[in-house]
């Protein structure tokens, strides 16, 4: 199996919801670095699993979207806690949606909220 991965940084602010977290509860900023990670078996013509810079322009897009914006108030986590495990889910299910490569069989999602905490989400894609 081949995995690709790709990384970017980027700041967002949020706020916590539906509990007590302390300074959380407040908005705040985190230096976000997401990890890209992209699985296949098979390569394609070229010898890649897929193309980089395409998959570049999906996540830069992506990073774009969130940079310096506060996540409560994106539509997506609308009702949903902006925890680093819905960041996650979000930015994977999205970048799966846009990466079209049909020789990719999972995308996972690796986001850091700062140096200690992680959330993961992947998407299987099947048929690939």
């Amino acid at each position: 199996m081949y995995t690709l991965g790709v990384k970017r940084d980027f700041i967002a602010r949020h706020f916590l919801i539906g509990g007590d977290w302390g300074p959380e509860n407040e908005p705040n900023s985190h230096h976000y670095v997401l990890e890209l990670q992209m699985e296949g078996k098979d390569l394609d013509q070229h010898g890649y699993l897929v193309d980089i810079m395409d998959v570049e322009k999906h996540l830069d897009e992506i990073v774009i979207y969130y940079k310096d914006q506060m996540l409560n108030d994106k539509p997506e986590f609308a009702g949903l806690n902006p925890s680093i495990e819905h960041f996650s889910c979000i930015l994977a299910t999205s970048l799966s949606e846009r990466i079209k490569a049909g020789n990719i069989s999972a995308i996972k999602v690796v986001l850091w909220e700062n140096d200690s905490a992680w959330a993961a989400y992947e998407v299987q894609r099947f048929g690939s």
